[in-house]
């Protein structure tokens, strides 16, 4: 399945391995490159120690191209890019901040850019800034999220822009893969359903939790104080959204998210961790090998094309 994605990263299929907080390691990444995708190495909140062997790590499992993101919140996103630069990985995602002052010492080093925006008029400034291609994310989406949902970007964003166009938010099956190229994306991210894969390091409890949610199974959290996190709904999220709605101060608001998103992947506290997932769960069943997930993704979405041409 060639797209201008697939030509631009040379990999044998369109789907980026979202960069998923204290889970997108080199063990699910490389997994993800080896099945035809791109896997990426999240690097919110870890050190600089911890990406480089990271980086080493995915090249002793794979030697298909793989990506690292750097989350601009973070204090030494600087120090990261100045890493990623020197080793020279195939493409870095950058978001939660702004792309610009960082494309172009990325793209002088060979890396290739791709920032993930929340609207039309940052696509059309990370292009005009020579971005190699950008991720357009829906509020369907686990974790930090925007307004807009994925359709609403894809409807808006795709017509405007020139270079590649990845599509991310709600995608968990082959009927979304097709949805998002027959609207015009390049492919697509899908964070989630590599949650629930065999690979990933995340606890078991956790990736069971995944298969488990129903389609009303995600509450957002900071909603109301514009610091939206999308979770599966647990005791963490319910008291969330009882003290936001008692006005609680932010500072006790914090307190209660601190060191969360850790514990959900690493220990396995699916009562009290916040577990970042997206909107479309209730397709996710069986937690399966990164292989056969995106070799469903594949059959599922060249299925439905097919169907789609035979409408008349």
């Amino acid at each position: 399945m060639k797209t201008k994605l697939t030509e631009l990263l040379n990999i044998k299929y369109p789907i980026l391995q979202g960069a998923m907080a204290w889970v997108s390691e080199a063990n699910l990444a490389a997994a993800v490159s080896n099945a035809g995708g791109a896997g990426i190495i999240g690097t919110g909140g870890r050190d600089l120690t911890w990406v480089k062997e990271q980086i080493d790590l995915a090249r002793t499992l794979t030697d298909k191209p793989f990506g690292v993101n750097v989350v601009l919140q973070d204090d030494d996103k600087d120090e990261k890019i100045e890493l990623i630069c020197n080793e020279k990985v195939s493409f870095v995602t950058l978001g939660a901040g702004n792309p610009v002052p960082y494309i172009e010492k990325l793209k002088n080093a060979g890396i290739k850019v791709i920032p993930v925006v929340p609207n039309t008029k940052l696509a059309k400034r990370v292009e005009a800034s020579g971005a190699d291609a950008l991720i357009i994310e829906g509020m369907e989406a686990g974790g930090h999220i925007g307004k807009l949902t994925t359709l609403s970007l894809m409807t808006q964003v795709i017509p405007e822009i020139k270079i590649p166009v990845i599509a991310a938010g709600g995608f968990t099956e082959g009927r979304g893969l097709a949805a998002a190229l027959i609207m015009g994306a390049s492919g697509i991210q899908a964070g989630t359903r590599f949650y629930a894969s065999k690979e990933c390091v995340a606890h078991i409890d956790t990736k069971n939790a995944i298969v488990v949610a129903g389609d009303m199974g995600t509450e957002i959290t900071g909603y109301i104080s514009n610091h939206s996190i999308r979770s599966l709904k647990n005791k963490a999220t319910d008291k969330y959204i009882e003290l936001e709605k008692a006005n609680a101060p932010y500072e006790e608001l914090s307190k209660l998210r601190a060191g969360k998103a850790r514990s959900a992947p690493f220990d396995g506290d699916v009562e009290w961790g916040l577990i970042q997932a997206g909107q479309s769960l209730s397709v996710i069943t069986s937690i399966n090998s990164c292989d056969e997930i995106i070799n469903d993704f594949i059959k599922v979405a060249e299925e439905s094309i097919e169907k789609l041409k035979k409408l008349k």
